[in-house]
């Protein structure tokens, strides 16, 4: 959530020391209003002392000491019981059938009656079951499927396999995109994410998304692959400009380029389709999926490719393992996902519930004009765009103080993210824009006053 504590604390010094000062937000909360238990309390310190000290810094600086506990449908409770969040951010579609999805725990248990994760090594009717079931979900022949565990290892295997089948070397990505952050995926990457840990991997290149000139000058008779997040959350929820994805999909025709699209975010009904670039009627050389797959269960992802690019694998089929990729307990709750949200009735729900989050958020654009930009939106897949790169985190901060867990964009901190679950009901749109309102009036007064001392800070800044 927060990726450079010193500034985010630097932020949030201001914002404590401030929130008294500023006017008609008595009611914020930068500090926990009841002390935490000693076991909240000692659970804090052992992670602050094995896990990271620095996330336990900026969460105690923003006044959020938060520890999950329960945790059910769309809700989080504190370890303490006294807080409950409505999660607005799902992990990036992890939770998209809520948490403890009761048919997918069920599931999950009678699995463990005669399951565990598999060999690896061996043929197995659970991979097999699974990745027939994707294939038949996917267009054209897009029929192969390797598993894994994690997103980043699902895109560096995307990548092994584009440069192996083109025996090309140059990816090309999207600057302010997300890939995750193993080896070839992170350095797919912005720099804040990969610098700090030294060299890059050679052969990487990154363009403005929604930048056709640019791409189509980079992509030269070297590059193997071109890979975008048809919808980078990351970015703010950035919407692919018209004919963007179906000019890449061009290119990469003409110029025998695979494209590879990252569906880890966006896939599985989060758009009102079952994949996003149904949207654009486009069809990718290699799919990448993950997060919601896992039903929030049993982590597993999910690389799909053309027919023609399972060659690669011919002479070798040891040559890429994954000891717990496509664990057999976790391909059967991943069908078992797939079965649910790729229902018409399931998806139709998602775009209900979609439209009524598009109307009421036009009631607070107007009411909030000025600090509320605009709602950018492909059905659940949303992002609030603010009115400058303050107000992504200062709404994060206020919006946990009206119990709602909401996210701002990393790398777009103007946008804070809305990626509610998909099985919400209706009615529960109504009561997260009433918080929601209470929330965006709360930073949009404090607003002015953290802009005026964060100048003054960079004033000073320069003197010290």
């Amino acid at each position: 959530m927060l990726t450079n504590p010193q500034s985010d604390i630097l932020q949030m010094e201001l914002l404590t020391r401030l929130h008294k000062k500023a006017p008609g937000v008595h009611h914020m909360n930068f500090s926990q209003k009841n002390k935490p238990s000693p076991f909240k309390q000692r659970v804090i310190e052992d992670f602050k002392d094995h896990v990271s000290s620095g996330k336990v810094a900026v969460f105690k600086k923003y006044g959020i000491d938060f520890v999950t506990g329960r945790r059910q449908g769309a809700y989080l409770w504190d370890i303490d019981g006294e807080k409950r969040l409505f999660n607005l951010h799902c992990n990036g579609g992890v939770f998209n059938l809520g948490h403890r999805n009761e048919e997918l725990i069920d599931l999950l248990k009678e699995s463990l009656g005669e399951l565990d994760i598999g060999n690896h090594h061996l043929i197995s009717k659970f991979r097999a079951e699974l990745a027939r079931a994707l294939a038949g979900s996917m267009p054209s022949d897009l029929d192969y499927v390797v598993f894994g565990v994690a997103g980043g290892e699902a895109v560096d295997l995307a990548f092994k396999v584009a440069r192996a089948y083109t025996g090309r070397t140059r990816i090309i990505s999207a600057r302010g995109g997300y890939h995750g952050h193993t080896g070839l995926a992170l350095a797919a990457g912005d720099g804040k994410y990969r610098n700090p840990f030294g060299p890059s991997a050679p052969g990487f290149f990154q363009v403005p998304f929604g930048d056709l000139d640019t791409l189509s000058e980079a992509a030269d008779s070297d590059t193997a692959a071109i890979i975008l997040e048809t919808i980078p959350a990351t970015l703010g929820v950035a919407l692919p400009p018209q004919n963007y994805l179906q000019s890449v999909r061009q290119i990469c025709d003409d110029r025998g380029i695979l494209l590879i699209l990252d569906e880890v975010q966006t896939g599985l009904g989060r758009t009102g389709k079952l994949w996003a670039f149904e949207h654009f009627d486009i069809v990718p050389d290699i799919v990448v999926l993950g997060k919601g797959l896992s039903g929030g269960i049993y982590p597993i992802t999910a690389t799909v490719l053309r027919q023609p690019l399972e060659a690669v694998f011919h002479d070798d089929p040891f040559i890429h393992v994954s000891t717990f990729g496509g664990a057999e307990i976790g391909c059967r709750i991943a069908r078992r996902v797939l079965e649910i949200s790729a229902a018409p009735e399931f998806l139709d729900h998602v775009n209900l519930l979609a439209s009524r989050f598009a109307k009421q958020i036009e009631g607070l654009r107007q009411k909030h004009a000025g600090f509320l930009v605009q709602l950018r939106q492909l059905g659940l897949m949303m992002g609030l765009e603010l009115k400058d790169e303050i107000s992504g985190p200062l709404l994060t901060k206020t919006a946990y103080d009206q119990d709602l867990l909401m996210i701002y964009a990393n790398n777009d901190t103007r946008v804070c993210q809305l990626l509610p679950p998909l099985i919400m009901r209706p009615e529960e749109v109504d009561w997260v824009i009433e918080r929601l309102d209470l929330a965006l009036s709360s930073a949009r007064r404090l607003r002015p006053v953290v802009g005026v001392k964060t100048r003054l800070e960079k004033i000073i800044h320069k003197f010290i």
